[in-house]
């Protein structure tokens, strides 16, 4: 083998080591590196850092040491100033999915030390924003509410008036129409790029992405009170942070114009449950919902009554070939840092802020 073949690791428990190192893209790693696995059991949370344990922390500096790259998942110890002093042969650390928060590396202690810190985390973002656009389709079709009275035995649209009144034959299409898109990170970019055949106006709200996003995707950033007034569908695709819990609140839901579309795929906490049901009750808009506060939704909520309401039980994200692509992903990255290429999923300071409803970064 060649003198600079990379040396690659994976660090993590043996759940995600099987359930996201399918053998292709094992296979396809180590065509261009040397790979190997070592089983870690520490606590793993989608909030919190793993606790220190030096017996792992020892474990974990043993392993690496020979490394040039390493990949991190959930049983992993978090990545810390000391450990990374330790194994100064390491030039990348990747974290496949479950660190939203950043929480198994210390990112700055990596970009002090010169070395990268990516994440995959967003594999998901595929599902959430093919979702995200059914569930607006199915939202301008009325569907909900059409299904609910099929599946009670009601012949429906047997007569034009039924139809003449109905939300979906009047709103219908998605063609045309303009949307509000809160959040244009990784599952707002993917559903922007399906989005183009429809021929849609854009307004987004993120106060967390570059100002140059607006030209390359042709879309209006614009105030919170905009994307929620100005659209027929809006779009919550918002990541939870202490910034964004409640961000939709009752002020919010009341700039919602009768007959506009409202879409959660992204997580319940950020949208006012009271608040947004309130609205619900005064049937002059629709609601296609993924998530809710709290989960699963109680079995007494009304918003499970609700004709004006389409409910799933948080799906977008999670399927069986969404959890490969996290893998899938981070092969990728080290393909193109290996290769001497630039990657694509850096942990930056304002990808940090995003996640942890921080200020923006000032350039």
């Amino acid at each position: 083998m060649p003198a600079d073949r990379p040396r690659i690791g994976l660090a993590s428990n043996a759940d995600s080591y099987l359930k996201d190192a399918v053998v292709e893209e094992v296979e396809r790693l180590r065509a261009f590196a040397d790979f190997s696995f070592e089983e870690f059991n520490e606590p793993s949370d989608w909030d919190e850092a793993p606790p220190q344990n030096p017996k792992a922390n020892t474990r974990l500096i043993k392993f690496a040491s020979g490394l040039d790259g390493l990949i991190i998942c959930h049983g992993s110890p978090r990545i810390t100033a000391a450990i990374l002093d330790a194994v100064p042969r390491v030039r990348i650390i990747g974290e496949l999915e479950g660190d939203r928060f950043a929480r198994r590396i210390d990112v700055e202690a990596a970009s002090a030390r010169g070395v990268k810190a990516v994440d995959t985390t967003h594999g998901s973002s595929y599902g959430v924003s093919e979702w995200a656009l059914a569930m607006a389709m199915i939202g301008l079709r009325n569907a909900g509410a059409l299904f609910r009275r099929m599946v009670a035995g009601e012949a429906v649209f047997t007569g034009m008036d039924d139809r003449l009144n109905d939300p979906g034959f009047l709103k219908s299409e998605l063609t045309g129409k303009t949307v509000g898109i809160i959040g244009v990170g990784h599952i707002g970019r993917r559903l922007l790029e399906l989005l183009k055949p429809f021929n849609v106006k854009v307004y987004a709200h993120d106060p967390y992405v570059p100002p140059e996003i607006a030209d390359i995707y042709d879309i209006t950033m614009t105030s919170l009170d905009n994307v929620m007034s100005i659209p027929d569908v809006v779009i919550c695709l918002a990541p939870i942070t202490p910034a964004t819990r409640g961000m939709i609140g009752k002020h919010e839901i009341g700039l919602m114009k009768p007959g506009t579309v409202f879409v959660n795929v992204s997580r319940g906490a950020i949208v006012d449950s009271e608040a947004l049901i309130a609205r619900l009750k005064k049937n002059d808009m629709i609601a296609s919902l993924d998530v809710f506060e709290p989960e699963p939704v109680p079995v007494d909520s009304p918003v499970r009554e609700m004709t004006n309401v389409f409910l799933t039980p948080h799906i977008a994200g999670v399927n069986a070939i969404g959890g490969p692509r996290f893998f899938r992903l981070m092969v990728d990255e080290m393909e193109r840092f290996f290769s001497g290429h630039d990657t694509r999923f850096d942990l930056l300071p304002r990808t940090l802020a995003n996640r942890s409803g921080g200020p923006v970064p000032q350039a």
